[in-house]
């Protein structure tokens, strides 16, 4: 069995990880969303901040400027685009 595995494509379940991220401005007039995030497995990039569209003006609800945040991006016609984001959980 070699010590290094070719990397595997992730099973399905996995392609819908949530990445965590910090909401750094939000254009809701524009349906965008600045967020500086940690690597997103899904579309294998590293860590960074960068606007991303939102697939629905709902998603802007319920989080502001400076919020903790999980979310979930996808290339949508060649569009960064996020699909689901909620409050990330406090520490206790």
């Amino acid at each position: 069995v070699p010590l290094h595995a070719e990397p595997v494509p992730p099973p399905a379940s996995e392609t819908s990880t949530m990445t965590e991220g910090v909401v750094r401005k939000i254009d809701a007039a524009n349906g965008k969303l600045t967020l500086r995030h940690g690597p997103i497995v899904n579309l294998d990039m590293p860590a960074m901040t960068m606007v991303f569209r939102v697939q629905s003006p709902e998603l802007l609800s319920g989080i502001k400027t400076g919020d903790a945040v999980k979310f979930h991006a996808e290339a949508i016609g060649g569009t960064l685009t996020v699909t689901a984001i909620q409050a990330a959980q406090k520490a206790r």
